[in-house]
């Protein structure tokens, strides 16, 4: 009778634990969810967290509470995403830093595409390669003719070492020989606020941080890094019309824990989904340079993958080392 009473006491026990996991999901979210963003505010991740954000606290019920993890990177806020409880309260901003990261640093505490799960994407964005008020090329031609003949005078700013406004400037440099000295900062925030007072020169920055700068005059925009001209700078020509085969645009989606029950992956699936189906939400990303990435966790997990590959190249002919 004890074998038998064992696993009947380990039947229900299990059949609890199940019943109590089930009820959880249902309810779920119950209490806020943080949202790790791995940069400090001001910059494109921060913007467009925050903006996604408050579309989806209405949507969930529960507040969706931004958190600002700055440094290393972005390896800081990666690694604290990954150690989190899976239970569907963190969530992490992906950013194309977490694929040029795992070959930049020969040496991680993590495996980003192994140790976290996809959730949605959110938008792809161009950069735009900006400069100062005075610098004293007009023009993508001039900019390259001026770098050639000054190589140590160009200032290159940058949201931080392996980001994807690091390496368009990188990319630029490889395929065009102009000279470039980078100046990596803790974010596009104070990135910005240098290049508007002079001290640096040129960024090449994620649209959405860096188009009201340029709509007001503040900053010259010489080119955008996507294949194609953006509707949100139609005046401003492509890198890629001076310099043949140059792309680089920056990406961004949601993640979680590995171990994070589907059916809460599932629910934010859809609830990204839906944010991004608004029409008011596209005119939004629209404004800002960006186009939605609706789909499923595993296509934006394929995007991710491609994304890795394609910056592993990079990342191996520019030489770049991680700061």
């Amino acid at each position: 009778m004890r074998p038998l009473f064992k696993l009947v006491s380990g039947l229900v026990l299990l059949f609890t634990v199940f019943i109590g996991t089930a009820v959880a999901q249902a309810d779920y979210p119950n209490k806020p969810i943080r949202w790790i963003v791995p940069y400090p505010p001001g910059g494109t991740t921060d913007i467009l967290a925050r903006l996604m954000g408050q579309s989806l606290s209405a949507r969930l019920g529960q507040q969706v509470v931004i958190e600002n993890r700055a440094g290393g990177g972005n390896n800081i806020g990666t690694e604290l995403a990954v150690r989190a409880p899976a239970d569907g309260y963190t969530m992490f901003f992906v950013n194309p830093a977490n694929a040029i990261n795992a070959t930049l640093y020969p040496k991680l505490p993590f495996v980003f595409l192994d140790d976290l799960l996809p959730v949605a994407g959110i938008a792809r964005v161009p950069n735009v390669m900006t400069v100062t008020k005075n610098f004293p090329g007009r023009t993508v031609a001039e900019f390259i003719d001026y770098g050639k003949k000054n190589p140590d005078k160009i200032n290159m700013a940058s949201s931080g070492a392996g980001t994807s406004v690091h390496l368009s400037g990188e990319l630029f440099r490889f395929m065009t020989g102009a000279g470039m000295k980078h100046i990596p900062y803790k974010g596009a925030g104070p990135a910005i606020v240098d290049l508007l007072g002079g001290q640096v020169d040129v960024l090449f920055d994620n649209m959405p941080s860096i188009i009201g700068h340029i709509r007001s005059g503040n900053v010259r925009a010489l080119g955008v890094t996507s294949a194609e001209r953006s509707p949100a700078l139609p005046d401003v020509p492509t890198i890629a019309e001076t310099v043949p085969g140059y792309e680089a645009s920056a990406w961004f989606g949601a993640a979680v824990p590995k171990g994070t029950p589907p059916a809460v992956i599932a629910r934010l699936n859809r609830e990204f989904n839906a944010v991004l189906a608004d029409p008011a939400m596209r005119a939004r990303l629209a404004d800002l340079g960006g186009v939605p990435l609706p789909g499923t966790p595993e296509q934006f997990w394929a995007i991710h993958r491609m994304e890795t590959e394609k910056w592993a190249k990079i990342v191996q002919f520019s030489g770049a080392k991680a700061d």
